[in-house]
């Protein structure tokens, strides 16, 4: 698909079936091959592939062809069912033109071609700073997010009481469920520091290969780098969260484990004694001094359950239970 803007009388618009061959703006989406090529022939840029844009070398990524910088960095996508994926973004920006490249939908892309139509753009210099702008606003929401759910999941986690008999089975699956989240929550983190990355790269990069900036274009990269900067920071700071979680909620689970183990142990030693009782009064032999006794069988069940009693007080007595 491909979208075409232009910049006129100080506005940003997009061109739909208009005239593109004044469009300063080529945002192509899952290009056909014809329209890869009705861009290159119009802005005579060069334009890379998929295969190319996602090399992961530096010297991949970054290129500069005189005036013409060709930059490509991963950014995170939501599918049809909302779960995010990896992809790649490819820019190539010269002094008239800015091509962007992209294999998925991106909301980004698309809130900020709604935004921009209200003329705060107006060149593809500028065009390319606020979509690195956008990008970093848009990490830094989905780590706020993540930060919210984070605090969240150490409630349910640290709020549980694990070790009550009642709770047990239902505390150890939703722990469970805990565990999934945050393996979705640091796949989250994953993308979006790649993507952080890829930003770090981009705009020093734009600041010192392409001389014919403008110096509030400049200002703007440095501020971007400010901000990459700063949400690299807390991307590790979320990590970290994260790995304490998934440590918490795997010693939690543990304790529900073992809680459940020494309550079989503990049923299991209560059943001894009674067990040994009825096994000595239940041999075959003859001569059993208690066999005719009268009482013999109120006297054994009160020695099996006193037996079974006794070990119950003890343990509890001692704080085992």
């Amino acid at each position: 698909m491909l979208n075409a803007y232009a910049c006129a009388n100080g506005r940003f618009a997009s061109l739909g079936g208009q005239d593109v061959t004044r469009a300063v703006w080529f945002d192509l989406e899952n290009p056909a091959p014809e329209e890869r090529a009705f861009v290159t022939r119009v802005t005579g840029l060069p334009l890379p592939d998929k295969a190319a844009l996602t090399e992961i070398e530096a010297s991949s990524r970054l290129a500069a062809r005189g005036e013409v910088l060709t930059m490509s960095m991963p950014v995170s996508t939501r599918d049809a069912e909302g779960a995010l994926q990896a992809s790649v973004c490819g820019f190539v920006l010269c002094p008239g033109h800015l091509v962007t490249l992209r294999f998925s939908p991106s909301a980004v892309f698309s809130q900020f071609s709604a935004q921009a139509q209200a003329g705060a753009e107006t060149g593809p210099a500028e065009i390319f700073a606020g979509l690195l702008e956008a990008i970093v606003d848009r990490q830094a929401d989905a780590l706020e997010k993540l930060r919210d759910e984070l605090d969240h999941l150490s409630h349910r986690i640290f709020h549980h009481r694990v070790g009550a008999s009642e709770r047990m089975r239902t505390t150890e699956k939703e722990l469970k469920a805990v565990l999934g989240v945050l393996g979705r929550d640091y796949d989250t983190i994953t993308f979006l520091r790649d993507s952080q990355l890829g930003v770090a790269r981009i705009a020093p990069y734009a600041i010192t290969a392409a001389p014919w900036l403008p110096a509030l274009v400049r200002q703007r990269l440095q501020a971007v780098q400010g901000d990459i900067a700063s949400l690299n920071e807390y991307s590790v700071h979320l990590t970290d969260k994260v790995q304490f979680l998934l440590d918490s909620t795997l010693g939690l689970i543990n304790v529900a484990q073992n809680t459940l183990i020494k309550v079989l142990t503990i049923v299991s030693i209560m059943g001894i004694p009674p067990t040994l009782i009825a096994g000595i009064y239940g041999m075959n032999f003859h001569d059993i001094p208690e066999l005719s006794w009268h009482y013999g069988y109120g006297y054994a069940w009160g020695a099996m359950i006193l037996s079974a009693v006794a070990p119950l007080v003890w343990f509890r007595k001692k704080g085992w239970i």
